[in-house]
């Protein structure tokens, strides 16, 4: 398949710094997730690749991701969560000419959990012309029940929510190539990626059909990640 419907190629990039008690969960899901898409009736199945980029780990990161040979990993010294998002793509799709609108970049975080349906839906978005598919996220038990309350206040899950999040984007490689790549800083990758593409007026949509599972701690692995934002805007919000 070519034009801006058809995708015959699938990459997923999930940064990994010391999550070797997380990374099972993450390529379990990950995994249910690639067979919903073989499943399609009727559906030529894309190609699906995965690499998970071992950013400065220091515990056993690397070792769990060897388990799964099925997918591919690689080490980065970055320490930059946008650096290894965009060297996890550049990895995947080495030469600019392989960035076409045939293949769908799909970001994770390896402290997350996709839903089942994470890529058939994205895929199906990406059949009816959309380049960019923003996810939301939910924290999982390690928030406390106070702090989940004021999670779930402060949050309106819908379709059409205003929402960025790395750990659940999906978007067209040649969008994503035009628009800088992710920027290689620590933190606000998504972000500043996004405001790219909508600079560039790409077809978006911003669902809650694929809420990704995240973790609620409060403690984590880069000072501008959910972890900050879930300390700062809801434990310590007035």
């Amino acid at each position: 398949m070519t034009g801006r419907s058809g995708v015959d190629r699938v990459i997923v990039v999930i940064p990994a710094r010391n999550e070797e008690e997380l990374l099972p969960r993450c390529l379990s899901a990950l995994a249910v997730a690639i067979g919903e898409v073989g499943g399609v009736a009727g559906r030529v199945s894309p190609v699906i690749d995965v690499v998970v980029v071992l950013d400065r780990c220091s515990d056993g990161t690397a070792g769990v991701a060897s388990h799964w040979p099925m997918f591919s990993s690689i080490s980065t010294n970055g320490g930059a969560v946008g650096a290894a998002r965009r060297a996890g793509v550049r990895h995947l799709l080495p030469t600019p000419d392989r960035f076409t609108a045939a293949t769908w970049i799909a970001s994770t975080d390896a402290d997350s959990a996709v839903p089942p349906n994470w890529l058939s839906v994205q895929l199906g978005f990406a059949r009816n012309a959309v380049d960019l598919v923003l996810g939301t996220v939910v924290p999982d038990d390690g928030l406390s029940d106070g702090v989940r309350e004021r999670w779930d206040a402060q949050h309106r899950l819908v379709e059409g929510h205003t929402h960025v999040h790395g750990a659940n984007l999906g978007v067209r490689a040649d969008r994503y190539l035009h628009a800088g790549e992710f920027a290689p800083v620590d933190g606000q990758e998504d972000v500043r990626l996004v405001s790219a593409l909508r600079g560039l007026r790409v077809s978006e949509v911003r669902t809650a059909l694929i809420p990704v599972l995240t973790s609620g701690r409060l403690a984590g692995r880069t000072p501008a990640g959910f972890a900050g934002y879930l300390r700062d805007q809801v434990v310590l919000a007035p």
